[in-house]
């Protein structure tokens, strides 16, 4: 998938607003409330267009009317669904700027060129970013995107260098067996 056709994740269905089928929306923009600029806002597949009326503003949420939503059954049924743009209808990153959607995929090697696998995902929980790396016979881990971890994301060379703290990847011990009691 090149640059150009990539879909972005923008935002998410949180849940239902009240009876009349209005929705909570999580924005996932720099600027939360720049996802009512992007247009059209569509599920992953780009099948289902979502058009979007703000009522009001919540803690960390917009409460919102979508076209065709007008009981609280059916807005239940949109919780959890994913808002995606064309990754074109987005602004140009700055220098040094990227969408997490570009890391997916780059090669994750260290500072001295080994490789350590592949960018799966990038998770943000709140606390910070994590890039899930999966390297080539092994699980999958978590690193904190931080420069202290990641001090090179390269998207046109299709790399990010990673340090991996000594111990990070130590296989699990076993659990010690309990002393019976006498």
């Amino acid at each position: 998938m090149t640059k150009s056709n990539t879909k972005i994740c923008v935002g998410k269905f949180l849940g239902p607003h009240g009876v009349r089928g209005q929705v909570r929306l999580g924005s996932f923009t720099d600027d939360p409330e720049s996802i009512f600029e992007y247009e059209p806002l569509t599920d992953e597949t780009g099948a289902y267009e979502y058009v979007l009326t703000v009522h009001g503003v919540g803690k960390d949420h917009y409460i919102v009317s979508v076209d065709g939503c007008t009981t609280r059954e059916v807005a239940e049924k949109l919780k959890g669904t994913k808002l995606y743009v064309d990754r074109d209808a987005l602004p140009a990153e700055e220098e040094g700027e990227y969408y997490f959607a570009d890391l997916i995929g780059l090669k994750a090697q260290e500072t001295n060129g080994a490789a350590v696998g592949l960018v799966t995902d990038v998770h943000d929980y709140g606390a910070g970013a994590f890039l899930e790396i999966k390297p080539a016979h092994a699980k999958s881990f978590m690193l904190p995107f931080k420069d202290a971890f990641v001090p090179t994301v390269d998207v046109a060379g299709g790399f990010v260098e990673v340090v991996i703290p000594e111990g990070w990847l130590a296989e699990e011990k076993p659990p010690k067996e309990k002393k019976e009691d006498l």
